[in-house]
């Protein structure tokens, strides 16, 4: 009925190119090898096509209305990259450098505008009739006229160290490097229109933002003797500059031209940012380091590690580590660490601004993250964003039971505190909020805000488990891998800043029960992988079984805050049943064959995910029609197993 944008069964198609190529330099040892990559790979289109029986088959959703495009982008990109090091006649020095460029270039789907339901989003004549853009504005088969925005990002990366390293006659190891690095994030609006200027511009430069790193380091090492049965010592200095900066898009990508003010504002999917968005911020960094390594026995090492920064934006911050390692019996070991850690919030955390489109109890909304100097984040009274501090522990131990097998075993507790996640969304209809701050959401004609706070204090505990089998014999080898993770994650105080301490719904929305879900899914309770590989002479052949743990995910509710979200049931709208969203347990099979034809040429075939695994529907059973009220407006969440389901691939390896 052309309801969705389709593009058939086999979708999703790749093609890469990877090519590396070394060369000597000079009589002492010198290369340079050059590498060069490149990739293409189309969208995806993934929607639960079955619509029939709703109330009886479980595999069924009404239409989506929301995200009539639902997949993977498209991706187009390459790069190339050179690494050399040239020793210095007559010296035990050595010049060197690595460094590249890439650049990437994508097309995805925004969420879907239904004339039915936002004519404000479409051009119109003076009459009020939709004014058709054809290959842009298309009609489905019960009569409704919608279009899909496409968002397109330009990707630039630049980077290129440079160092000399080399021994002192004192046989210290010394090594002074610079590295640079920048990244160019463009976005372009496509296919997409901005209703108040009318029906002829169909693609907006909608502004982006860049980043640039520059890190300056000296280091030192040297193993010492003659103290216990070795002692290693390290040293260094860093100096690191960062600078972000967020650049407005054209005027059309986000004004509105509609004097009557009834069409909506900027190109449809991403509207630009805006020349009050845009930002120059930098930072600088100091720090220095100290390492020690002690054999104190031939069985016992101890280790201790010292590091001292300064942020020019947020002071001085000491953090420090020590470990051991104990040679229990010939083949095991025990080993532990504690170390403190320190994490600025970033320079794009403090200055990112953005509108954006999500559907929020059934209706597409538009919601601004605000800066963290913003007028708008000042009125809700969001403090000025500090460093994450953390505690992190670690004990395991290393077993080789046997010859070729081996046995790690790693437990570990690590504590944030002040972790810097985004707010919920507060809306401009809250009259109970500051009436700047609904004012400020009305003058930027948006509907909700977030923001960048330090929000939440976070436990992780877990333990990983890795068994390695690998026998070699004759012409034949075996691998098995077994590698696992156990963990939990608690959220232990929600950090709510005074002014949003007022009432229970303001505290609930700082970061809603739906945020929350969205912390806790991101560290899985388990995740299981097993991948056996056999070899005979030219043939090799390998399977994986990945075993992906269960996550719930909460939609936003019947009243689109995603505070002990709720929806009415489709057999009685008075009855409401929690908006929760859970993906059971799943076994993704992957299988794999190589063969060498010859001493230079190699063959490699493969399924992932060869039984067409997808997570389960991202729905409440007993009230699909509210079915597509999440984060992706599409069948399920962007869980950790994906949802592209089975992918065929052929690669052939050429050397010379």
């Amino acid at each position: 009925l052309n309801q969705y944008i389709y593009d058939g069964k086999a979708d999703g198609g790749a093609a890469s190119f990877n090519a590396n190529y070394g060369l000597p330099l000079g009589k002492n040892g010198g290369y340079i090898n050059l590498s060069g990559n490149f990739i293409s790979k189309a969208k995806t289109y993934r929607q639960d096509i079955d619509t029939s029986n709703l109330f009886t088959n479980a595999e069924a959703l009404p239409i989506n209305i929301y995200r009539r495009a639902h997949g993977d982008g498209s991706v187009a990109g390459g790069g190339g990259f050179v690494n050399s090091e040239i020793p210095i006649s007559n010296s035990t020095a050595s010049f060197y450098f690595f460094g590249g460029a890439n650049y990437s270039r994508s097309d995805a789907y925004a969420f879907t505008r239904n004339f039915s339901a936002r004519p404000d989003r479409f051009p119109t004549d003076a009459d009020g009739n939709l004014i058709d853009v054809p290959g842009i504005i298309r009609t489905s088969g019960d009569g409704e006229s919608y279009f899909n925005p496409h968002i397109q990002t330009h990707i630039n990366d630049l980077s290129m160290a440079i160092g000399v390293r080399g021994e002192t006659k004192g046989k210290w190891n010394w090594d002074l490097s610079n590295n640079t690095g920048r990244n160019n994030f463009h976005f372009y609006g496509d296919e997409t229109l901005n209703a108040s200027l009318g029906a002829e511009q169909t693609h907006f430069d909608d502004g982006g933002f860049s980043f640039l790193q520059n890190t300056t380091n000296l280091d030192f090492h040297k193993a010492i003797e003659g103290i216990a049965q070795g002692f290693n010592v390290a040293a260094g200095a860093e100096f690191r500059f960062e600078q972000y900066n967020l650049f407005a898009g054209e005027e059309a990508s986000y004004t509105n031209y509609d004097t009557s003010g009834e069409k909506a504002t900027g190109s449809q999917g991403f509207p630009g940012y805006q020349p009050g968005d845009e930002v120059t911020a930098s930072r600088n960094t100091m720090g220095i380091y100290g390492d020690v390594e002690l054999d104190v026995t031939k069985s016992w090492l101890i280790e201790g590690a010292v590091r001292l920064e300064n942020y020019s934006d947020f002071g001085f911050t000491p953090n420090f580590k020590v470990a051991t390692r104990v040679k229990v019996a010939k083949r095991f070991n025990l080993r532990g660490s504690f170390s403190t850690g320190f994490r600025a919030p970033s320079l794009q955390q403090i200055n990112f601004s953005s509108t954006f489109t999500t559907v929020t109890g059934g209706t597409i909304s538009e919601v601004k993250i605000a800066p963290n100097y913003s007028p708008i984040t000042k009125a809700a009274g969001i403090p000025e964003l500090k460093q994450e501090t953390a505690i992190n522990a670690g004990a395991g131990f290393a077993w080789n039971p046997v010859k070729d097998f081996s046995i790690t075993v790693d437990g570990y507790l690590v504590q944030i505190q002040d972790r810097v996640v985004l707010s919920g969304a507060f809306s401009v209809d809250d009259q109970t909020l500051d009436p700047v701050l609904v004012q400020a959401l009305r003058d930027l004609g948006v509907s909700q805000a977030q923001f960048f706070a330090n929000a939440v204090n976070t436990t992780n505990q877990g333990i990983d488990i890795v068994l390695d089998y690998n026998h070699a014999w004759g012409d034949q080898y075996l691998r098995i891998l077994l590698a696992g993770n156990l963990q939990d994650m608690t959220i232990d105080k929600i950090n709510v800043p005074d002014k949003l301490n007022d009432n229970d719904a303001h505290r609930q929305n700082f970061l809603s029960d739906r945020e929350q879900s969205f912390i806790l899914a991101s560290a899985p309770d388990k995740k299981f992988a097993l991948n056996l590989e056999y070899g005979i002479k030219k043939l090799m052949i390998g399977t994986r079984f990945t075993y992906f743990g269960e996550v719930t995910i909460l939609g936003y509710g019947d009243d689109g805050l995603g505070i002990d979200p709720m929806v009415p049931t489709d057999a009685d709208p008075y009855v409401l049943v929690p908006d929760e969203y859970v993906y059971s347990g799943k076994v993704v099979t992957d299988l794999y064959f190589g063969y060498r034809i010859s001493k230079n040429l190699n063959l490699n075939i493969g399924a992932d995910n060869i039984f067409n695994v997808h997570p389960d529907l991202g729905v409440v059973q007993s009230a699909k029609y509210w079915a597509f009220n999440n984060e992706t407006g599409g069948p399920w969440d962007a869980v950790q197993m994906g949802g592209n389901g089975l992918q065929l691939f052929a690669r052939l390896g050429l050397t010379f």
